[in-house]
């Protein structure tokens, strides 16, 4: 009999490694501030032999937030595309090691190397992401197993794989047999850029084919190519039955149901803000497959964001049940 997912996710399988470094050393190296950049192998070998101090862990926005949420107690699977290497088997079993079933097992043979993304800390707690895609790209519908997309309660879809049309066709029939199966397909916008390079195409999946969508500010603000937040989100939710966006130390807005949300949070000073969104996702995601009211699900992923950021690394590093609890946000 095939396994009943809370929530599966779709995305780029991606080892992270990251490295502590000063802003002259992003600028030497030509690193821009802030933001993910793609990169070609021999880039990729470059950065990683200029890293000190490496810290390496399954990544992966998406792939983040699944391991976020299995955390939680959701039982999680995560769909995507490694080689059969030393980083490919690393990146499998570590997922399974943190209670994520990896769907697809490590890919034998002459393919592209697995994926991994070199991402410098700059003192101020914001990450740079220099990311060699390798095999985790070439993801496809022969990656997805109907039966997994049709019996997940809730499906979370990462937008950079849309940069392939085998990516965007993954999407399209992984969301229609989740819709079948009586789950909730969402995605990720992942990027202002992401969304500039695909968005009649993002748009349209939002409109036919999903019921939940997440992003910040800049990337829902892109959606619709306006500076006007406001604007931005009541188009939106137009299309979308269920709309969250992050702002960063001004909160969360959440959109659904004809009602509207604005969840404020305690603004710190990161020590590392890798993996901020993803973790709010996990916490918001958590929410919504045990069925709390979408306040309380943006309260939970505003614990979940802000436990990550207090340490180095993309993943809770806490017992975030115990967190919730003693936030009041969690019984038993």
């Amino acid at each position: 009999m095939t396994k009943t997912y809370q929530l599966v996710g779709i995305g780029n399988a991606v080892v992270d490694v990251i490295s502590q470094c000063d802003d002259s050393f992003l600028d030497h190296m030509g690193i821009g501030k802030g933001i993910m950049q793609l990169i070609e192998r021999d880039r990729a070998e470059v950065l990683y032999a200029s890293m000190k101090d490496r810290v390496q862990t399954p990544g992966g926005s998406v792939a983040n937030t699944i391991a976020g949420a299995g955390a939680l107690g959701l039982s999680a699977a995560f769909i995507g595309r490694v080689h059969d290497d030393a980083l490919g088997r690393f990146y499998a079993a570590a997922m399974q090691d943190d209670g994520v079933d990896f769907v697809n097992a490590p890919v034998p043979g002459g393919e592209l190397p697995s994926s991994r993304s070199m991402i410098f800390v700059s003192p101020d707690g914001e990450r740079s992401m220099n990311t060699y895609l390798g095999i985790s790209s070439e993801l496809s519908s022969d990656d997805v197993p109907p039966a997994v997309a049709g019996q997940a309660q809730i499906m979370f879809l990462e937008g950079y794989l849309f940069d392939k049309d085998k990516g965007k066709t993954a999407f399209l029939e992984a969301a229609r047999d989740c819709r079948a199966g009586g789950g909730k397909p969402g995605i990720a916008i992942s990027d202002p850029f992401c969304v500039e390079r695909h968005r009649a195409d993002f748009l349209r999946l939002i409109e036919t084919e999903l019921e939940y969508v997440i992003g910040n500010e800049d990337e829902i603000k892109s959606l619709f190519e306006t500076d006007d937040l406001e604007d931005a989100l009541a188009k939106t939710a137009a299309i979308c039955p269920l709309v969250v966006c992050t702002r960063s130390g001004d909160g969360v807005t959440v959109v659904g149901a004809g009602e509207r949300f604005d969840v404020p949070v305690t603004k710190v000073v990161p020590v590392d803000a890798t993996g901020a969104g993803d973790q709010f996702a996990a916490g918001f995601l958590f929410g919504l497959a045990t069925g709390r009211d979408l306040e309380v699900c943006a309260r939970i992923g505003n614990a979940c964001a802000a436990e990550v950021i207090s340490h180095i690394g993309p993943r809770p590093q806490a017992d975030m049940r115990s967190v919730l609890r003693s936030a009041g946000l969690l019984d038993g």
